[in-house]
């Protein structure tokens, strides 16, 4: 098929089709075939067509809305939205880490965080992707800091990509400690781009336990990719009691939760 022309507009059926894709984030293709009552190859055409007009993402077996990419503005914002809660969850993370453990850090404002609050802790090891906070413990005098390379990510400078997935096999570590865009109720860890999974899968692969540090608000919030699950993490640090049903969840699965305080 032909890409979508600048006059195309989508017929009745796609403009249902989107406002069901709208209403639930993210939809498989069978059930949009069951909900709009035709056949799956007439949905796959429409995927198409809608995707090729940028108003749609697919995924394996479904689809979602296009993510906005963000700009380097917008990661200072996050920075700066719950920021004492952030520095809060730092310091408990970073107090829980033993003396001279080795770690990786992965990425999100909330690691940022927690690389400021381990300036303040000596005799580590630390491999990151996450260039902002190789920025931080670069001046520290008594942290041995490797950084992966890799495909620098400008939205917040991050780094992806095969050489970066490479890089963090070559090391086993005490701790990963990881982040997370949302926690869905199924237990699944999200993030807004699927190219940061395979990076979280080795950070977790090489690490004898696992660290989550988010905020509270992430729990129950939603984004398109699938980077890791709560079952693969030992420990979450957060500044509030999650709402339901986290922490039964985390009961159950012998994850300890610790509220920052």
């Amino acid at each position: 098929m032909s890409p979508a022309k600048p006059d195309w507009s989508p017929n009745p059926r796609q403009l249902s089709l989107l406002e069901e894709v709208r209403t639930r984030g993210a939809v498989s293709v069978e059930r949009l075939a069951s909900r709009l009552n035709v056949t799956m190859q007439t949905v796959r055409r429409d995927v198409q067509r809608l995707a090729e007009a940028g108003l749609l993402q697919r995924f394996h077996g479904g689809v979602s809305l296009p993510p906005t990419p963000p700009s380097a503005s917008a990661w200072k914002e996050r920075q700066a939205v719950k920021a004492e809660a952030k520095a809060r969850i730092a310091r408990s993370v970073v107090a829980a880490i033993p003396a001279g453990s080795t770690l990786m850090l992965g990425n999100g404002t909330t690691l940022v965080a927690v690389a400021q609050e381990l300036l303040k802790k000596t005799g580590l090891t630390v491999i990151t992707h996450n260039l902002l906070a190789a920025s931080v413990l670069a001046e520290h005098p008594d942290c041995k800091l490797h950084v992966a390379g890799g495909l620098l990510r400008h939205r917040d400078s991050a780094l992806e990509g095969d050489s970066t997935v490479a890089f963090m096999k070559q090391f086993k570590v005490d701790i990963a400690i990881i982040s997370a865009m949302g926690i869905e109720a199924d237990g699944s860890l999200r993030d807004l781009d699927r190219r940061e999974t395979p990076v979280a899968q080795a950070l977790i692969g090489q690490a004898r336990e696992t660290w989550l540090a988010v905020d509270v608000s992430k729990f129950n919030q939603t984004a398109l990719a699938s980077a890791a699950t709560l079952s693969q993490v030992k420990r979450v640090f957060t500044e509030g009691l999650p709402p339901a049903p986290f922490p039964l969840m985390l009961h159950e699965a012998d994850i300890a939760l610790t509220i920052a305080p």
